[in-house]
């Protein structure tokens, strides 16, 4: 078993968050693969969108797989301009490689907001440590587990 995958199994029991992660026959690195491979909808996936303020300081967006971060209302949420954070700032920080960040489990605790989308659904998927792994859980049980506060931050849909 991978580090990051144990390390977010810890975390997950250490949370009280009854979620198994699996392991799906190809890649979740995108919310539309990952939606596939959980047989369920786009907005079901939650993206861990990490970016990065002037401070060097990184903050977690947990975001619907249709859903993209407004830079302008996370950097208001954030309390500093925030940009998108490199691939190695996020290992380094989270443990975590983009395309397998959990929402939980991060080497650095990380404040996190949670996209009140999610809340629409029974159950959420979540990437889990690695490129193919993704876990189950209720959305206020996953917002609880990662510490994240419910907060308007995605642009506007198209349409």
């Amino acid at each position: 078993m991978s580090k990051s995958l144990a390390r977010l199994r810890a975390a997950l029991s250490t949370a009280g968050l009854d979620a198994t992660p699996v392991e799906m026959p190809a890649e979740t690195r995108t919310a539309e693969q990952a939606a596939a491979a959980a047989g369920c909808a786009l907005d079901q996936i939650v993206k861990s969108i990490l970016f990065q303020g002037a401070s060097g300081r990184l903050y977690l967006f947990l975001t619907a797989g249709g859903n993209r971060v407004d830079e302008a209302r996370a950097s208001a949420l954030a309390g500093e301009p925030l940009g998108r954070a490199d691939g190695e700032t996020v290992r380094r920080v989270t443990g975590f490689a983009i395309g397998g960040v959990a929402p939980l489990g991060h080497l650095t605790p990380v404040p996190v907001w949670m996209d009140p989308r999610l809340m629409d659904f029974a159950t959420v998927w979540a990437a889990a440590g690695t490129p193919r792994h993704i876990f189950a859980a209720a959305p206020a049980d996953l917002a609880r587990a990662a510490g994240a506060r419910l907060a308007a931050f995605c642009a506007p849909r198209p349409g």
